[in-house]
Parts: C-alpha cells; sequence; structure tokens
C-alpha cells in the first residue's frame, strides 16, 4: 500500500489547475458530458463550506431556470451512483430550480485526491466564509506538510494573510458561529484573539447590541487585558499605637497581649472585671 505522501505525488501545485484539466481533457466533444440523475448524486464528504447564502442560491436557481447549467458539475462514479466533486452551489440550485438532471463531468480520482480538489475549488473561488477558509488552509498544510509561506506561494496570497486567517481558529466556537453568521466581521473577530471564551462573548454580546466599530473594540479588549494584566493590590496593614492604652490596662492589674490590630486581654478574677467595668463606666 503507497503512502499518503507517496500518493500525493505531483503534490498541491499541480492539484491547482486540476478542474480545469477536467474540462479541456476530459471532455473533447460535447458528448462527455453525461446528464446524471439529481437523486443519484451524494454530496462530497469533504466538502469544506458547510455554509450557503439563500438569497445567492435563489438567484442561481432562477438563471439556471431561465438560461441553463453553463458550467457542469463534476463527479466521480461510486457504487450507488456518482459522487460531488466540484460544483456544490449548481448542484443545489439546479434541485431549488426542481431540475431531474444536471450535466456533468465523470472523473477518475480516490478519495484523497477528491478533498483536496474540493479545497482548492473553494479556495479558488472565494466562496468559504473565513472559519471555513482557515479550516481549509489547516487541512492543505497538514496534508502537504507545508509551512505558511509555502502554502501562500502555492495558492497565490500573502504569509500574512494565511497566519491571520488561520489565526481565528484560536477562537472559541460561540465566537467562529458568530463571524460565520456575518454577526461580527474577521476584523472585529482578530481583535478578540487571546481573550478567554468568557470575555469573548462579552464583547461579541457589545459589538452585536451596540453595533460597535473594530476601533471600538480594540479599545475595548485593550481595556479588558489590562485589568487582567494589573498587579493585584494587597491590603496595606495600618500600625496603631496602642502604647496608651496597654500602660492604663497594666495599672489595672490586667495582662494584655496586642498582634496586629487585634489586643486581648486576660482576666485572673472576677473582682478584675468588676474593677475593669467601673473604669468603663
Amino acid at each position: 500500500m503507497k503512502s499518503t505522501k507517496a500518493a500525493l505525488g505531483r503534490g498541491l501545485g499541480a492539484l491547482l489547475g486540476e478542474i480545469g484539466e477536467a474540462y479541456e481533457n476530459e471532455i473533447p466533444t460535447a458528448d462527455s458530458i453525461l446528464e446524471i440523475p439529481l437523486k443519484s448524486i451524494q454530496p462530497n464528504p469533504y466538502q469544506p463550506r458547510k455554509h450557503f447564502n439563500e438569497e445567492s442560491l435563489q438567484e442561481l436557481s432562477e438563471s439556471i431556470k431561465h438560461d441553463g447549467l453553463l458550467q457542469p458539475i463534476v463527479v466521480i462514479e461510486d457504487i450507488d451512483g456518482y459522487i460531488l466533486v466540484s460544483g456544490e452551489r449548481r448542484l443545489r440550485a439546479s434541485k431549488l430550480a426542481k431540475l431531474k438532471t444536471i450535466r456533468a463531468i465523470c472523473m477518475k480520482v480516490d478519495n484523497e485526491k477528491m478533498r483536496q480538489l474540493a479545497l482548492i475549488e473553494n479556495i479558488q473561488r472565494d466562496e468559504l466564509n473565513s472559519i471555513e477558509l482557515a479550516t481549509a488552509y489547516d487541512e492543505l498544510i497538514k496534508i502537504h506538510n507545508l509551512t505558511h509561506e509555502d502554502l501562500a506561494v502555492k495558492i497565490h496570497k500573502s504569509r500574512v494573510h494565511i497566519t491571520n486567517t488561520m489565526r481565528l481558529l484560536q477562537l472559541s466556537k460561540n465566537t467562529q458561529k458568530a463571524l460565520i453568521e456575518n454577526k461580527i466581521s474577521s476584523g472585529h473577530a482578530r481583535a478578540l484573539i487571546g481573550l478567554d471564551e468568557k470575555d469573548q462573548q462579552l464583547v461579541v454580546d457589545s459589538i452585536i447590541g451596540q453595533k460597535l466599530s473594530v476601533r471600538d473594540v480594540e479599545n475595548m479588549v485593550k481595556s479588558i487585558k489590562n485589568d487582567i494584566n494589573k498587579p493585584v493590590q494587597k491590603n496595606e496593614k495600618v500600625e496603631y499605637d496602642y502604647s496608651l492604652l496597654k500602660t492604663k490596662l497594666e495599672s489595672l492589674g490586667l495582662k494584655t497581649i496586642f498582634k496586629a490590630n487585634k489586643m486581648t486581654v486576660e482576666f485572673s478574677n472576677e473582682a478584675q472585671i468588676g474593677q475593669f467595668l467601673s473604669k468603663l463606666s
């Protein structure tokens, strides 16, 4: 059995043109495009994109109704039909359009390459939200054992972009959810990195409730971090002068003990108690 590394063979660079090759090399004639029943197509299990804009899908659906599907989807054959490789939006929009079949290209790729193609296609099309994009970058780096700099060169993005995007994965699940749902922006989210989950939620609620700008959030986070790092002030002990009180009590024959700001008086008999009370009165 070949190792995963060996199976990758040509590496990430070759994969960047894989979908283009599917159209150029896999379809010498129009007859190569299949018409596949929608119900026979299973979703790509490696699809990094989890959230789809319903309004955008509806618009694409209307376009498909009027103009047809301009670009076929890409699938692989499976024992129970087909598995989608790329074209998730087109497939979903075609279902919304109540179509029975869809035009498709059938490729021959293994599961590992199918996973990578799904990642690459979505990255190139800018169809992922920030968290999905960060997850896709993370997967590609692990699959190909790349540095951030290596990946930046491969997908024509800056290393700073790669690093800043992947740092979003450090956020709590609730903060990531707010980002995915567009309740906060990527700028807001980046400012929250480094806060604990409780403080993140406090700031997220403030952003949503008070419509805070990124600058507002940066100042709020700075204030929170300053409070966290502020040294705890110990209560200073105040020393009192008990010398006069001590002299007075000892003149009554009473034994006294002073410790910090506490005084203990010891009585030898009830007569001393009575004498002490009479002096107080």
